[in-house]
């Protein structure tokens, strides 16, 4: 699945690499789309502030909401699928409930911009990265959240001059990665306090002020980020050296996904609007 303009599109990404489906919801463009748990519906937020889940199948709008800001990240809740957060262009991130159609919890920073959200282990913390990068402004580069009673557990997690334009989780040990404008992904603990690992961190790609992904293999093994340059660049998890570089875009990388499935298989795409799949 992508999104680009003011739609999604669905492809046949093993065999035929051909589009499936397209699905035109939005009046403006859509900025975040994630698979649902069950592998049946997609979720998409716009620059409309417009919110649709979506069934692949029947094309049915099973939710539709409206924001009060432009979205430009989501993510469902890991353990109640029917509850989702997003954020975007604003001070505030959103929890809202399919079931209800309505907002039951909100998030407020003082921040512009909320980059990207990610849920930890059980899903009763998360975090957020925000446009804040200025030396006075370290307690909000990376912010870590109590779901429940929306209260920040800790703001002094990351303390360098850069944004984190997107996180991501190890699929086995208790850390996650950061994304950041220093052209360089960190290491950090997934538990209280969050610390950073002055260690080990992973460098060779550049990001360049682009919103570019980053990931790690089903096995933990690898950690895969797209680059300005257009490059794949995949690290090892355990040393932080260059594993494998793939080059296959000419304009910046700013997503790569491993395969659900199938974990030979990536997907990547580019700031020029093409998806490549990697067997």
């Amino acid at each position: 699945m992508m999104s680009t303009g003011n739609g999604e599109y669905v492809w046949n990404a093993v065999d035929s690499g051909s589009c499936l489906q397209t699905y035109s919801l939005h009046s403006e463009a859509v900025r975040a789309a994630r698979w649902s748990p069950c592998g049946r519906r997609i979720l998409s937020g716009g620059f409309d502030f417009a919110l649709h889940l979506t069934d692949l199948e029947t094309g049915t709008q099973l939710f539709s909401g409206q924001s009060d800001f432009r979205i430009t990240t989501l993510k469902f809740h890991p353990r109640d699928h029917s509850v989702f957060v997003c954020g975007g262009f604003s001070s505030e991130m959103k929890a809202w409930d399919i079931r209800t159609s309505k907002v039951v919890r909100s998030y407020k920073a003082t921040i512009q911009q909320t980059l990207d959200i990610l849920f930890l282990r059980e899903g009763s913390e998360f975090l957020s990265s925000t446009d804040a990068s200025s030396r006075d402004s370290a307690d909000r580069t990376i912010i870590a959240w109590d779901f429940r009673s929306s209260a920040k557990i800790s703001n002094q997690i990351f303390h360098e001059r850069y944004t984190c334009p997107s996180l991501t989780l190890h699929p086995r040990e208790p850390v996650f990665l950061a994304q950041t404008n220093g052209n360089y992904l960190a290491l950090f603990s997934a538990v209280w306090p969050y610390r950073m690992s002055r260690r080990r961190r992973y460098e060779g790609h550049k990001v360049e002020g682009y919103s570019v992904g980053c990931e790690c293999s089903p096995d933990g093994d690898l950690v895969l980020t797209g680059s300005a340059d257009g490059r794949v660049q995949a690290y090892s998890f355990r040393t932080a050296g260059r594993a494998r570089t793939l080059r296959g875009h000419t304009q910046a990388c700013v997503g790569a996904t491993f395969h659900p499935v199938l974990p030979s298989a990536l997907a990547t795409c580019s700031w020029e609007g093409d998806v490549k799949i990697w067997h």
